[in-house]
């Protein structure tokens, strides 16, 4: 029987979610790649661990003030987010999703950016002394907390997108159930990733308690069952809207602002640009999305 072949539609999310430069760049070469990595029979994980290796090699290249190094660095960095993206997408391809593969991909991008901050710190300490670092540490705190509701905001609408199972949305509580069950001996490395991801989705949940009110009321309400129909669709269209906000905190724009900044010569207003343009978006973003969850939740609690 010849196997059924895996389209590029197959290997997104959803078309809700996915941003236009994923959809005419980034998504179509993953898909190749993923291709090339499924038929040398590579793991999902693998090649995360390889645009760990990319992205932290861009990182370095970011140190040097010759914008040949940086240039280099920029492509470095573009092939990285080439293998994320073919790490999900050959994931979806042959089945191997697993939440140690989300937690492990999440944990590259944590590493790209380290890397990146480092260099660029490194780059500007004999100018600037201490003072980079601490406006680095500052905007590293609050780039963490875009990216992780970015995250969360558009997992929480997948879970209302039709086709089953296309949200990784994991619960806290749940998690510690799971955590609970793992012994050191037999899961070691997985229990190691429990430590850091728990307090992850932890946070995640505290910084948008309407949603986390509206999944409750949802659980009350329906138990098990799926999302009814009509409310699905109904939140999915309020929701939608909103998709294009975690986009924009998650890598293209950072991205294109970081490359900006390297062929001014001045990296530091990379710095800026994120305490100030993504810090506004994000609040603007977080206040939008929770009078949404807000109002849902109060048409639950009516309808009952």
């Amino acid at each position: 029987m010849t196997e059924k072949k895996v389209t590029l539609q197959d290997t997104l999310k959803s078309e809700d979610t996915e941003e236009w430069i994923d959809l005419i760049f980034y998504r179509p070469i993953g898909y190749r790649w993923a291709l090339f990595f499924k038929k040398i029979h590579v793991t999902p994980n693998a090649v995360t661990i390889l645009s760990i290796i990319l992205g932290v090699a861009a990182g370095v290249m970011f140190y040097f003030t010759n914008l040949w190094f940086n240039i280099v660095g920029m492509f470095l960095l573009i092939w990285a987010n080439t293998y994320d993206s073919a790490d999900g997408q050959l994931a979806r391809m042959t089945g191997q999703y697993s939440r140690m593969g989300r937690i492990l991909d999440g944990v590259a991008g944590d590493c790209w950016f380290i890397s990146i901050y480092a260099a660029i710190c490194l780059r500007l300490t004999p100018s600037w002394g201490i003072w980079i670092w601490l406006l680095a540490a500052i905007a590293g705190y609050f780039h963490s907390k875009q990216a992780a509701m970015a995250d969360f905001i558009r997992n929480f609408h997948l879970l209302f997108v039709k086709e089953k199972g296309k949200s990784e949305l994991d619960d806290s509580a749940m998690l510690t159930e799971r955590s609970k069950s793992l012994t050191w001996q037999k899961d070691r490395v997985e229990k190691i990733f429990m430590l850091f991801y728990i307090p992850y989705t932890k946070g995640q949940e505290d910084w948008m308690p309407e949603a986390r009110k509206l999944r409750k009321a949802l659980k009350e309400k329906e138990g098990d069952s799926r999302i009814p129909p009509g409310f699905r669709d109904e939140f999915r269209q309020a929701s939608r809207p909103v998709m294009k906000y975690t986009n924009i905190l998650s890598f293209n724009t950072r991205v294109i602002a970081l490359f900006i900044c390297l062929f001014a010569g001045h990296p530091w207003i990379y710095f800026a640009f994120e305490l100030t343009v993504l810090n506004i978006l994000l609040i603007y973003m977080l206040h939008t999305y929770g009078n949404i969850c807000k109002r849902f939740t109060l048409r639950l609690r009516r309808d009952d």
